[in-house]
């Protein structure tokens, strides 16, 4: 393996250098809640964190058999990503929230959390599929602090996969 290949894989890839993308709204939507849902991509978000899945398991002890127990896999689960972004004018988040409490299917969309390296190139891409903001919460305010305000929105997804970005050059 030439000296460039190996460099691209060992250098670690920063995590304050990402991208949220939200795709389009799904079809079942009304129009008047599609035409607000293309707002919730706009800004940036200073954090996203929930990028995981887990796999249950169940111990099944064999009769018979005294040195070990053996293990079934039951369900997989996804984790809810959190999207953690500065308020910004403008209905945002809130309007994609808002668009799911009116609708009793949800408004469902798909998108992706891109990890970029340090051009600026996505390193790592997680894509999730059929996303329900699922929890929004408000920023907290306090008179005594100069910080920004955050908000937060939940999204429960029904599967994350990691998309091969290749092996690179």
């Amino acid at each position: 393996m030439t000296e460039p290949a190996l460099e691209f894989f060992t250098q670690p890839l920063p995590k304050y250098r990402f991208l949220v993308v939200l795709g389009p709204a799904a079809a079942h939507l009304p129009p008047e809640q599609t035409a607000l849902l293309p707002l919730t991509a706009q800004g940036a978000f200073q954090q996203v964190t929930g990028l995981g899945a887990q796999l249950e398991v169940t111990a099944y002890p064999e009769g018979g058999v005294n040195d070990r127990v053996r293990q079934f896999p039951v369900r997989h689960s996804w984790n809810r990503i959190v999207l953690h972004g500065g308020v910004a004018r403008g209905p945002g988040l809130w309007a994609w929230y808002r668009a799911g409490l009116i609708n009793p299917l949800g408004a469902r969309r798909s998108g992706a959390v891109l990890l970029l390296d340090a051009a600026g190139v996505p390193g790592s891409v997680w894509a999730f599929r059929g996303g329900l903001a699922s929890k929004w919460t408000g920023p907290d305010l306090h008179a005594e602090r100069s910080e920004v305000a955050v908000e937060q929105l939940e999204i429960a997804h029904e599967g994350l996969v990691a998309v091969d970005q290749g092996l690179g050059p």
